[in-house]
């Protein structure tokens, strides 16, 4: 299978490198500076680009089975809209045919109100405000203008082992957060791009 991986250089998306490259497949990562990628392998390519530029977003995914956008920004204190405008790139030049996995997160969509009281009435308004807004956007704009989707809502993350036990979870209902670890995340979005189960679906990941 091919795989693009948009933000593979780091967190959830160089640990989907990792086990695509572990289990077979060929992987085309878009980087904004090749040295930033840690892994080399005769079935990787990088492709230089920022996820914010079409023509970059157009070159990693042509050709590609499955598109995998696990963006992520350590930025809390600025306006963000970069998930929105590479989802925007994305769905401009995606085919009906192929399958997009975007990794958002807990307290995006109708997730909000899951994830405990402090994250909840705390943190989410005054720490990830700015980024969550975005990342609404993002969701909005995929389930509006993609055929074949799924977005996944990783609870709170650590950096522990590839388990394989954890719970995809559709229904929110009495759910108040939980963990994950990000290797069990990438774990998941393989096993989608596989053998998808979720299209249309926001699945939230915790142990």
């Amino acid at each position: 299978m091919k795989i693009a991986i948009i933000g593979a250089t780091r967190g959830i998306g160089l640990e989907l490198v990792k086990a695509a490259l572990a289990d077979g497949h060929e992987v085309t990562a878009l980087v904004r500076t090749p040295g930033t990628m840690p892994l080399s392998d005769k079935h990787l390519k990088t492709i230089e680009g920022d996820a914010q530029d079409i023509e970059a977003i157009f070159k990693v995914v042509e050709g590609q089975d499955v598109v995998c956008d696990c963006l992520g920004t350590a930025k809390v204190t600025q306006t963000i809209t970069m998930f929105s405008r590479s989802t925007e790139n994305l769905v401009k030049v995606l085919r009906p045919e192929q399958l997009l996995i975007a990794v958002t997160g807990l307290g995006a969509g109708d997730s909000k109100g899951h994830c405990g009281f402090i994250y909840d009435k705390i943190f989410l308004p005054l720490v990830l405000r700015r980024i969550y807004d975005d990342k609404g956007r993002q969701e909005n704009i995929i389930k509006s203008r993609l055929m074949r989707w799924i977005i996944v809502r990783p609870g709170f993350l650590n950096n522990g082992p590839r388990t394989g036990r954890y719970r995809a979870l559709t229904n929110l209902k009495g759910v108040h957060g939980g963990r994950i670890s990000r290797a069990d995340v990438a774990d998941f979005i393989l096993s989608q791009a596989k053998s998808p189960q979720f299209i249309g679906q926001t699945p939230m990941l915790i142990y």
